[in-house]
């Protein structure tokens, strides 16, 4: 993550990249960047300013990377080949920056404005105010210069930003300012200490420096999940080489690997654990405080922390394929994603600062037809131009996303895009795969049913001879049953009917274990087995016809239990006035009993793995905004056609894949508070965005002095910067409450 450029492939020529960009003082820059890198062709950019970064999709055969970099630059920002400062670096040249400027603007106050408060002026200030002012104000403008430089590039390229509005502003007050002097010290009549505008100018760059070191620090704590994230990964990890432990840095693990931890130590990568028995503290990644017992077989995850006893696992997931790099990976990318309620306050900002300009000069030129004074017209071009912001627009958006997806991954919910984010609160109906989902996903056999003529042990051996060649948790459970009991033979050949069952081929037999239809569709009787598979489904069983030569021998009930807080999370979906669904491959009898269970209210029962998708997409025609929430490789078409998909984060790598939403923790409950999360998210980003518009309709026309004609007040461009500072901090403050969100059912 160190590295300026992270790059993975996509389909066909399609590669991803995130460039390093420093330069952008605002929003705007962000936008011309943007515009600039979307006219290349096959390629699609997201630059995003509060973390400095523009992700790039783009075709390789069309454009290269040294074009991109190239139109970045010509821009007239920087792509950094490394990262030269960190973020603290930043913020401390931009306090230094500040205290430096203050330091000069404090006195200028002094000597400008001592004397309206009665202050005590000395003489040699009093009689060379002009050159004192004027000593004072030129280091403040040394210190923000490069804000000059920046504001004088845009104009000169046509593409103004907010640096622009400051260069135009302060160089006005300050040129007209030196003007003054020299008319001072030549003795100009009409000319006098009153016509300088010098402590304008510095103050408006110390506001301006003020506010940006604060944004700095705020925008900083935005991102502060990120970071930790990033600080999780370990540094080095205990291999065995050539039969001894050797110390090597991460990036030296290959899979396949032999790690050592020790007792206290962090698992440094994923692996399966080969040898030992620990508890190992997965907090970092799911969020759950209690350690998981760790034996071999199980899966261990990097940046974990083992406990109790020594691990020697196999590595299986390095470098950028650790759960980790993925949850990184996923975290950051959301939090560059636009949510499409940002568009309107992008296409304001790429127009914003060109308008300010116009309604500066407009407003002045009006005022001045109207026979007020110079200063009095320079005062209005200033004003207008420093109160302007566009920032606060820009970051109403993108910082609420930034701590919303951060505070999501703190509670073990990876939340993949603003899109996602954006349209989870608006959810309607929401749709829960059975098994797996609702239930555990490990069920156990609980009865078994023969018919006349057969036993139990028959039926039994029978099913788990087909069922030996399916990797369905029902048919494990049967093989596992039998196993306690009988030797289970060897099929000659299995059959997988998707979504019906399974048959086999043993000793000239064909056996087959499944559904009603997959016996009704092969001409199998089963009346007389009806009465007690009815008694078992009624039970929330889910039973199985075993057949044998074209005859149904018997049946197989297996029950699953449901996980925990899994009718907790149903109820209060209920109370925040969403429908809730279940969706199963077993017949509406079994939905029946697990929805009657959870207080679930719709059942769609019997519906193929291939159907789950057609199931959803007829909600959705109903007008319903819906959320599938599922774990398996069989979701995953039902996942993509939902308007969120949830996945399961004990699930399939498909299914995590597929799903805008990811559940890491496994805990039903985390959708209640994704939705619960988006509700809030949304709330902020609107409370943002009315007070950035609101800021600028009511400033910039009060700037422009339309109380003036009718209370005589004109505002102060001092003040005018003051506010402009501090509107930017205010909204990314108000993002930054966020923080202190609570999950409903913690």
């Amino acid at each position: 993550m160190q590295n300026y450029i992270h790059e993975n492939k996509g389909l066909f020529m399609n590669k991803k990249i995130t460039l390093s960009v420093k330069g952008m003082h605002c929003v705007s820059c962000a936008q011309t960047i943007e515009k600039a890198l979307n006219k290349l062709p096959s390629l699609k950019a997201n630059v995003n300013f509060a973390l400095e970064k523009a992700f790039i999709e783009y075709d390789q055969e069309k454009v290269s990377l040294e074009k991109i970099k190239k139109t970045i630059e010509e821009t007239g920002y920087v792509v950094e080949e490394k990262e030269k400062k960190n973020e603290e670096d930043e913020v401390g040249n931009l306090k230094k920056r500040f205290f430096i400027s203050l330091m000069f603007a404090i006195p200028l106050l002094y000597a400008a404005m001592g004397s309206m408060f009665g202050l005590p002026i000395p003489e040699f200030i009093e009689k060379n105010q002009a050159l004192i002012q004027f000593l004072l104000t030129t280091p403040v403008i040394i210190v923000a210069f490069n804000l000059y430089i920046s504001g004088i590039k845009r104009l000169l390229k046509l593409s103004p930003n907010m640096d622009s509005l400051i260069f135009i502003g302060t160089s006005a007050a300050y040129v007209y300012s030196i003007i003054a002097s020299v008319a001072i010290w030549f003795g100009v009549s009409g000319y006098n200490v009153e016509s300088l505008y010098y402590e304008v100018a510095a103050f408006i760059l110390v506001f301006i420096l003020l506010g940006k070191y604060l944004e700095a620090i705020t925008k900083g704590k935005t991102s502060e999940a990120l970071q930790k994230l990033i600080g999780l990964q370990a540094k080095t990890a205990r291999i065995i080489k050539n039969e001894k432990e050797v110390e090597v840095p991460i990036d030296g693990v290959k899979v396949n690997d032999i790690v050592i931890v020790r007792p206290g130590e962090k698992i440094p990568v994923d692996g399966v654990v080969i040898e030992g028995y620990s508890g190992v503290d997965e907090k970092v990644i799911t969020g759950e405080s209690i350690p998981v017992e760790k034996k071999k077989g199980d899966k261990v995850i990097g940046a974990t922390m083992n406990k109790t006893g020594m691990l020697k696992f196999k590595a299986t997931g390095v470098g950028k394929d650790t759960v980790l790099a993925q949850i990184i990976k996923i975290v950051e990318e959301a939090m560059a994603s636009k949510a499409p309620i940002q568009l309107l306050a992008d296409k304001v900002s790429l127009y914003f600062v060109p308008a300010v300009i116009v309604i500066a000069v407009v407003s002045s030129i009006i005022w001045y037809m109207l026979g007020m004074g110079f200063a009095f017209v320079l005062t209005i071009l200033i004003t207008v131009l420093i109160i302007a912001c566009p920032c606060a627009l820009g970051l109403a958006t993108p910082t609420a996303v930034m701590v919303c997806t951060g505070k999501a991954a703190e509670n073990g919910i990876l939340i993949k895009s603003g899109d996602a984010l954006e349209t989870t609160h608006k959810l309607q109906t929401i749709v829960f795969d059975k098994t797996g989902t609702l239930t555990k996903g490990e069920p156990e056999v609980t009865n078994v049913v023969a018919a006349k003529g057969y036993d139990e042990n028959d039926v039994l051996r029978l099913a788990a001879i087909v069922e030996k060649g399916s990797e369905h948790p029902i048919g494990e459970a049967i093989v596992k049953e039998a196993e306690k009991k009988i030797k289970i033979s060897k099929a000659n050949s299995y059959e997988i009917i998707p979504g019906k069952g399974i048959k086999a081929k043993y000793l000239k037999n064909w056996i087959f274990v499944g559904t009603r239809k997959l016996m009704k569709e092969n001409g199998i009787e089963t009346d007389y087995l009806e009465k007690d598979m009815e008694r078992i489904e009624e039970e929330g069983k889910t039973v199985v016809i075993v057949a044998k030569d074209k005859k149904a021998v018997g049946l197989v009930a297996v029950a699953d239990t449901l996980k925990d807080f899994s009718k907790e999370a149903v109820e209060e979906l209920h109370r925040m006035g969403k429908d809730v669904a279940i969706i199963t491959g077993d017949n509406e009898r079994v939905g029946e009993a697990i929805a009657k269970q959870l207080g679930i209210d719709c059942v769609l029962a019997e519906v193929l793995p291939a159907d789950k998708a057609k199931e959803i997409k007829k909600l959705q025609k109903e007008g319903k905004f819906v959320a599938m929430v599922g774990d398996g490789i069989n979701d995953s078409p039902a996942l993509a056609q939902a308007d969120v998909g949830i996945a399961i984060g004990s699930g399939t790598d498909i299914a995590m894949e597929t799903g805008d939403i990811v559940l890491i923790k496994d805990d039903l409950r985390d959708v209640v508070t994704a939705i619960d999360l988006s509700r809030y998210t949304i709330k902020k980003i609107k409370q943002n965005l009315f007070w950035a518009f609101f800021y600028n309709m009511v400033g910039i026309p009060v700037a422009a002095g339309v109380l003036y004609p009718f209370f005589r007040f004109l505002l102060n461009p001092m003040i005018a910067a003051a506010a402009m500072a501090f509107s930017s901090v205010s909204v990314v403050s108000n993002s930054l409450l966020m923080k202190r969100y609570k999950p409903k059912l913690k």
